[in-house]
């Protein structure tokens, strides 16, 4: 009796062991598989990538096809990782990477979720509460997100803002860890987003944040569009690149370097030719993606709309925006924001709400003054304040825009079609 006393005592202990050994495991496991994902390149394809803590990249198994990942980046001292990639054939139908199944890229997506400015801010007196999901949601936004099932993120730029370490006494941010290294993208971006990662394959824009100041390197590294060089510490601009997605083209435009309140006359010429080069015979209409907006609205003295990027409008002059250019899309500004612009201008839409400092912007974005003096004006606009993203849905002619809370719910539906976007009131 007392042999099997014991004998259950020590099996009780031995269960208790494993289980609170699986309960501390859980987060750690749990993080290990938030890092696989499907992105696009600069060659418009898409590619898979996966972050291990070992040297050996996995392989990859495509459609019952096994081969080789590449290592896209070796282990450092500010990334104690190793990140694989591998170039994915037209149209598969299943990926694997270490027995997990990855997104699978669509030719016609008709899902889209739009979502931007997303990282905790952690920058000098500027302090966000980062394990407060009411202050910074992007958690609960990315599974809300996820869950309406989508066939491609685009994500409209700024993925890490925990720049300067949480000032001691701190206790809403205590313990973060900041600055450009693999721990604090894994934080800001890689463990909040897992869900979405998991979901559909991504269209990555470069943020402000991104610029070499400050998260460029981690960011050319982690999501950049081209081969990792790691004898370059950071480029400055890249160049733009298009993904062919069925009835649009996603031109994917690098604006970072490109200041709002100042023109720096070096990049404008740069700009200006990028900006021309969208217009091509026979193609698609474009969607053009860049993280600053060429004409977004904040807030300014006694509550007038203000805004425009100097440097963009400098390099439009005289010519505008390409005609081919059917929509822009851009964060940067932490609202949501819907713009039909007098002259001639493709409509505009801000989705920088998602999970960074909010900022403030007129409801009635009409009478706006943008700087730089382009002469563009709001036809009509409109902004609504707090956290979310939004779903883009086709069913031809026409795009229907859900905008969502942080917390998944629905609370305005607009519509994109013929070069228009409205957002009648909720009824």
């Amino acid at each position: 009796m007392t042999s099997m006393t014991s004998t259950c005592a020590r099996c009780a202990l031995l269960s208790l062991t494993l289980m609170f050994s699986i309960s501390l495991c859980a987060p750690a496991c749990a993080d290990s598989q938030d890092r696989a994902w499907v992105q696009y390149n600069a060659a418009g394809a898409a590619e898979a990538r996966v972050v291990v803590s070992g040297d050996a990249c996995p392989d990859i198994v495509v459609d019952g096809q096994r081969a080789a990942m590449e290592r896209r980046s070796a282990p450092d001292e500010n990334f104690a990782v190793t990140l694989c990639s591998a170039l994915l054939p037209g149209e598969p139908q299943r990926i694997v990477v270490d027995g997990r199944r990855l997104p699978v890229p669509k030719a016609a997506p008709r899902r889209i979720i739009v979502l931007g400015d997303t990282g905790c801010r952690l920058k000098g007196e500027a302090i966000q509460a980062c394990s407060d999901p009411a202050k910074w949601p992007f958690a609960r936004l990315a599974k809300a997100a996820a869950a309406l099932k989508p066939d491609l993120i685009i994500h409209v730029g700024d993925y890490l803002y925990r720049e300067n370490p949480c000032p001691a006494g701190r206790s809403e941010c205590a313990g973060s860890p900041w600055g450009d290294n693999w721990p604090t993208w894994q934080a800001d971006f890689f463990s909040p987003a897992a869900p979405l990662l998991a979901a559909a394959p991504w269209v990555i824009v470069r943020g402000n944040h991104e610029d070499c100041a400050r998260a460029g390197a981690g960011w050319l590294r982690l999501l950049g569009p081209l081969a990792f060089d790691p004898a370059q510490a950071c480029a400055p601009h890249l160049a733009p690149y298009e993904v062919a997605l069925g009835v649009m083209r996603l031109v994917v435009m690098d604006d970072a370097d490109a200041p709002d309140t100042s023109v720096d006359a070096a990049v404008v010429p740069i700009y200006a030719g990028e900006f021309a080069a969208i217009a091509k015979p026979d193609a698609p209409p474009a969607w053009l993606l860049m993280h600053r907006p060429i004409w977004g609205v904040v807030s300014g003295p006694l509550g007038l709309g203000v805004g425009g990027n100097r440097t963009l409008i400098a390099a439009l002059e005289g010519v505008g925006v390409p005609t081919a250019v059917q929509l822009m899309l851009s964060g940067h500004i932490h609202s949501f924001e819907a713009m039909n612009y007098a002259p001639a201008a493709p409509p505009q839409i801000v989705a920088g709400n998602g999970g960074d400092t909010l900022d403030r912007a007129p409801r009635d974005l009409k009478g706006a003054i943008f700087q730089g003096g382009s002469g563009v004006t709001v036809k009509d606009g409109l902004s609504l304040p707090g956290f979310g993203f939004l779903l883009m849905d086709y069913r031809a002619p026409k795009w229907t825009i859900g905008l969502y809370g942080a917390d998944g719910r629905k609370h305005r539906t607009c519509i994109f079609k013929s070069g228009r976007i409205d957002c009648p009131p909720r009824r």
